[in-house]
């Protein structure tokens, strides 16, 4: 855990120091948002955008580390621990370059979103179907439904499926950057009918037993 916790803080440090560092060459309305064309579609006051994504990295950091601590079935964290810990890097690591394509497009290095973000969250859907293969049951991650937390076997299956459909949604994200304007649909639509299509399932594997 304590390596964990150094790479996020070095790469929430490393956002605030370069925040910093170009502080001066931005200009006072940052482009922050873009729309699934790939076009600006939104604007920040660079006090504003250039530290909330920062500030957003620590807590996040401070959170993810902390929630093995506080969840009352926090042994169960002992026997998936190395795949948690691994999601906590690859969340900082997204939202850091998140950050630094904030910055670089306001530089002039236009990198279209519709490249970046669907390969980024796709290595981090695919990442999720590994983790959730291991996930033990506990109340903070994992496919938590009313289902799943309330029977052992039900979580087994539930998320043996679902790290079936996040790696398949990974991967069409991925491949979805060949889709340019639709790129992010790719990414997008995929996540949300697994997320229905395991919550119905949890539901009815819990009938079979109730």
């Amino acid at each position: 855990m304590k390596k964990v916790l150094f790479i996020t803080m070095l790469l929430t440090v490393a956002a605030f120091i370069l925040s910093i560092y170009v502080y001066g060459a931005m200009p006072i309305l940052i482009a922050s948002h873009w729309g699934t064309n790939g076009q600006v579609n939104g604007y920040l006051n660079k006090n504003i955008a250039l530290f909330i994504s920062p500030v957003i990295l620590l807590i996040t950091s401070i959170m993810f580390v902390a929630i093995p601590k506080i969840d009352p079935l926090k042994a169960n964290f002992d026997l998936f621990k190395e795949y948690y810990y691994g999601l906590v890097v690859i969340i900082s690591l997204f939202l850091f370059a998140m950050h630094l394509h904030t910055i670089a497009w306001n530089l002039g290095i236009k990198v279209n979103p519709n490249t970046i973000m669907p390969i980024a969250l796709g290595v981090l859907f695919f990442y999720i179907g590994m983790m959730l293969k291991h996930t033990k049951p506990n109340w903070f991650v994992g496919i938590r439904t009313p289902w799943t937390i309330s029977n052992n076997t039900v979580w087994e299956k539930t998320h043996k499926l679902g790290a079936t459909l996040f790696k398949l949604s990974g991967i069409i994200s991925i491949i979805g950057v060949l889709a340019s304007n639709l790129a992010i649909y790719f990414a997008i639509v995929p996540i949300l009918i697994s997320t229905v299509v395991l919550i119905a399932y949890s539901y009815v594997e819990y009938k079979k037993i109730s």
